[in-house]
């Protein structure tokens, strides 16, 4: 799985999680960028029963370092196809019809890591995938990783999953948002990406029934655009919505441009983090 957004990547990764607990694998989760704890939190905000699993001790969050480093040092791909086998293994001894991983890469950008190590790894992954025990998706973050690893890495796995993407540059991101269904924008967004939020609405209001909108992360939106959501609230027909979530600056934006009379758009301001 390679990601750009944060948020994109914990939505993907929550379906995942779920999707395992639900079908009766054991899952394990290596993390990296967020400690254990905030992990949890945000697998509960996207409704993973991690505290009430289908089973007790279904669910492990842990990090990189009590899993791939256990040894100390750096891990060498031998050692972490060794731990992976023992972790199928245990599953299974557990009762579990298998193991689902959730790996967070992101340890191999390290200043002692070695990548060698991460793509032998990969490439050797696949002889403890062929009995149908195990799962595991791999996360990489496009902005820590180099574009020739990132293109090794995918080479090296059978399924690449990744947000659709409408625009992505330094200033804007908009892609298509897995749970709940809709549309993230992330950065600043003005007359130059006017067709980009245009694609993104008309894709939505074809398959979502109700659209949702994420602006937590958008820190500014010109009045163009803000039109533009308006515009696509009130071609909804009346038992449809639009959902705005974003902050109080987007909100008062939207303001000015009629949002208010809008029956169908409706505007969330975020609270905490985006």
């Amino acid at each position: 799985m390679t990601f750009t957004d944060p948020e994109e990547r914990l939505d993907l990764m929550a379906a995942y999680v779920h999707m395992g607990l639900i079908s009766g694998v054991k899952v394990l989760c290596l993390t990296e960028a967020l400690p254990p704890d905030r992990l949890k939190h945000e697998l509960a905000q996207r409704e993973v029963p991690v505290t009430e699993p289908l089973k007790t001790g279904q669910l492990t969050i842990g990090t990189t370092d009590e899993a791939w480093m256990a040894q100390g040092g750096s891990p060498t791909a031998k050692s972490m196809l060794e731990m992976l086998a023992a972790q199928v293994t245990q599953a299974v001894g557990d009762g579990y019809p298998g193991l689902r991983v959730s790996a967070d890469m992101l340890w191999a950008t390290r200043p002692l890591a070695a990548i060698d190590q991460l793509l032998t790894f990969e490439n050797s992954l696949t002889t403890l995938l062929e009995n149908g025990r195990l799962t595991v998706i791999c996360h990489y973050d496009r902005d820590q990783f180099d574009p020739v690893t990132l293109d090794r890495a995918v080479e090296a796995h059978p399924v690449s999953v990744a947000a659709a993407a409408y625009h992505d540059d330094a200033l804007l991101r908009v892609c298509r948002q897995y749970s709940p269904p809709g549309i993230r924008l992330a950065g600043e967004i003005d007359a130059d990406h006017a067709d980009a939020l245009a694609q993104a609405l008309t894709e939505a209001i074809r398959l979502d029934h109700n659209v949702f909108l994420n602006l937590r992360g958008l820190r500014f939106i010109d009045l163009a655009n803000a039109s533009t959501i308006v515009r696509a609230a009130l071609s909804l027909p009346a038992d449809r919505h639009l959902l705005v979530v974003c902050d109080e600056r987007i909100k008062s934006t939207l303001a000015l441009v009629g949002a208010s009379e809008a029956a169908q758009l409706r505007v969330q301001v975020a609270n905490g983090q985006p």
